[in-house]
């Protein structure tokens, strides 16, 4: 993020994205609603009317990347560019769900089990969980530091943390993957130019290619995408951060360099 700062007013959300980071814990409800793409959207859009921006661009990666696609679908007039690295639409993956997602990414099928089941799990052993994710998702171990895999374990260490991430799972399940079905057969279509970046290496190369890849499937949501794979793991963005920020400056530079002075960027 630091090195889109000289083009790019860039504001990071990471601590207002519920349960994850340093961000609060809400109290859930039993359909996990305060834990949805959408209520974590409406938080996105408050905090960037608070620091005084009516529109915005949008770039998330991940679990942040689906709430950036929700924000642009229920906020369009908020969004004026839109960038996802490495996701796909919830619908998307639970309607193409097989063995391979439920082995290869375990936390979709883990975590959305009823509570206290993946809680005690996670729980028991948050340093275990954090290694197989920083080292079994394609990106060298060696690109996060100790003190970043540390922060990453505290975090797990908080039993209100592994219990707001899990129903963030619970609801990727249920409401959210609900809401995009509403959109889908509504035809609410993300209305911005839409920019998609994926990892070369990773299972959205090859998991999806009988559907066209992830560019295909995105297509299907909006009608102005374009994108390319990056020759890095799933943590491309801090893999290959040049790289990264030069895709994202020159996409938004290319489309709002006239009329928006901020950029959201999730992870």
């Amino acid at each position: 993020m630091a090195l889109m700062a000289f083009r790019v007013f860039a504001i990071a959300t990471e601590r207002q994205r519920r349960g994850y980071g340093r961000s609060g814990c809400p109290a859930s409800k039993s359909d996990h609603r305060p834990y949805t793409k959408r209520a974590m959207a409406h938080d996105m859009v408050a905090v960037m009317k608070k620091v005084g921006f009516s529109h915005f661009s949008v770039a998330g990666h991940d679990r942040g990347g689906r709430v950036a696609y929700r924000l642009a679908l229920d906020y369009p007039k908020r969004v004026d560019c839109l960038a996802v690295l490495d996701v796909l639409a919830i619908a998307d993956v639970w309607e193409r769900a097989d063995k391979k997602l439920v082995t290869g990414y375990w936390p979709w099928s883990l975590l959305s089990q009823p509570t206290p089941l993946p809680e005690r799990l996670v729980s028991a052993a948050p340093d275990a969980v954090v290694d197989n994710a920083l080292g079994s998702w394609g990106s060298p171990p060696k690109v996060f530091s100790s003190a970043v895999r540390a922060a990453y374990i505290d975090a797990l260490r908080d039993p209100k943390h592994v219990h707001a991430i899990c129903e963030e799972y619970r609801a990727a399940a249920t409401l959210d993957y609900e809401h995009d079905l509403e959109d889908r057969n509504a035809r609410r279509f993300i209305k911005c130019p839409m920019l998609v970046l994926w990892s070369a290496r990773g299972p959205l190369e090859s998991w999806y290619a009988d559907a066209g890849g992830p560019l295909e499937l995105w297509r299907a949501w909006g009608a102005d995408v374009r994108g390319k794979s990056v020759d890095g793991g799933h943590f491309f963005p801090e893999e290959l951060p040049q790289q990264t920020a030069e895709h994202l400056t020159r996409f938004f530079g290319n489309h709002v360099h006239q009329q928006v002075p901020g950029s959201a960027l999730g992870h």
